[in-house]
């Protein structure tokens, strides 16, 4: 077996006064060559090989990518523009001189914390619909959460024959992916589909009722009365409750309003587009998840499944979901005030800029999401210690730590 030496004299280590020279060379200098390294260190009296220059940067976490050609993956824009390709970013370095793998793109990205993933689908804001949010979660971001627990949560859900099975994974050898039991039967549409409407309270599960044909306003208040109201019998929910459904028109229409007020039934309001805020989503998650695995046949089966399933869910399910819905109200402020795409919101944040007698110029000095957030500290009345770069909210009395706080904009 022949094994590949280094050339005469040259060591297959590097003391450790060598690397540390090779070290600073590198973080001063990332684009040195590893000739350059192999040049200085013979300079001063020491002999190597470029193969151990290599295994020198490894052992301290270097890589020629990260040492040398991370300056140049920075200006492709993978933070701003994160839909970049690896080709697209293979071949700008390319334009620039220097030749990579993909894979070693993918590798240097992911050492500084970026990663390839699915993009979330979300429905479309429009401005108003922005506004709608922001404005439910600054009036119930305070609430306590014994009112989220006075909540009946309700909506409809689509669940189809074969739907979550697509994502189904086996463990199998190559040769057997077509074998039976590691292939997954393909019809069109999802092989059929029932709806359903639901609801859950902080305590437990509500009634699920399957929707036959398409529905319209006089059917949903028949659904309210035959499953709404022993729902809220049976769970015990007393007079203080309260009632929540989206905007759907038939939810709005002026029949369904009048018999909620006949009843006397005391309505979240709700903003639209908000699937997000409505807890019940995990619930059907859950339903479809554990749906999935009991591998339905038909649609009688899917439904006989579903009311099994829907039945189990343990009410800790349910508490735990309310229990954490002021971080729904966190999650909102914080995604506007990122996106920050509305002129409402810029306004609103420019002028109050001005009543805190805060430079516009000292925002740009900033990073402006740390300004954001810590311009939602001060709308919350929160303490702010600068030593400690730390805020405590007078709500929960509750300290968080503040990342890169600068001292040009405090909120107090």
């Amino acid at each position: 077996m022949t094994v590949s030496h280094p050339r005469s004299g040259a060591p297959w280590k590097i003391s450790p006064r060598g690397a540390s020279m090779i070290m600073r060379k590198v973080r001063d200098q990332p684009r040195t060559r590893r000739q350059d390294l192999v040049n200085d260190l013979k300079r001063a009296g020491t002999t190597v090989s470029k193969k151990a220059i290599s295994n020198t940067l490894r052992r301290h976490g270097l890589k020629s990518c990260s040492a040398r050609k991370v300056p140049l993956l920075k200006p492709a824009g993978m933070r701003d523009q994160p839909r970049t390709r690896r080709q697209d970013l293979v071949n700008d370095l390319k334009r620039a001189g220097t030749t990579v793998s993909k894979k070693a793109i993918s590798n240097t990205l992911r050492r500084h914390g970026l990663k390839s993933c699915s993009a979330r689908k979300v429905p479309l804001l429009k401005p108003a619909h922005v506004q709608a949010r922001l404005k439910f979660a600054n009036d119930h971001l305070d609430d306590p959460k014994e009112e989220y627990e006075k909540v009946m949560w309700s909506d409809e859900t689509k669940i189809e024959l074969f739907g979550l099975n697509s994502t189904l994974r086996v463990w199998r050898k190559k040769k057997d992916e077509y074998n039976p039991k590691n292939t997954i039967p393909t019809v069109k549409h999802g092989g059929g589909n029932i709806i359903l409407w639901g609801c859950f309270f902080a305590k437990g599960i509500g009634q699920l009722h399957h929707i036959e044909g398409r529905m319209d306003g006089a059917m949903y208040r028949e659904i309210l009365a035959n499953n709404l109201l022993p729902s809220v019998r049976a769970l015990k929910m007393g007079r203080a409750w309260v009632f929540q459904h989206d905007n759907d028109p038939k939810h709005t229409a002026r029949a369904t309003k009048e018999w909620l007020r006949k009843k006397h039934l005391k309505v979240l309001e709700w903003p639209s587009q908000s699937p997000d805020l409505n807890p019940i989503e995990n619930i059907w998650r859950e339903l479809k998840v554990r749906t999935a695995q009991r591998q339905p046949r038909n649609m009688k089966d899917l439904e006989k499944v579903c009311m099994e399933v829907w039945a189990k869910i343990p009410a800790s399910v349910c508490a735990n979901l309310v229990k954490n819905y002021t971080k729904r109200m966190i999650s909102v402020i914080a995604i506007v005030y990122q996106i920050l795409s509305s002129a409402f919101l810029m306004y609103q944040i420019l002028m109050s800029c001005k009543k805190m007698q805060m430079n516009y110029l000292k925002i740009i000095q900033c990073d402006f999401l740390d300004f954001c957030f810590r311009f939602r500290l001060s709308q919350l009345k929160c303490t702010y210690d600068k030593k400690l770069q730390t805020s405590t909210c007078y709500v929960s009395r509750k300290t968080c730590k503040i990342g890169s706080v600068s001292n040009t904009c405090s909120p107090h």
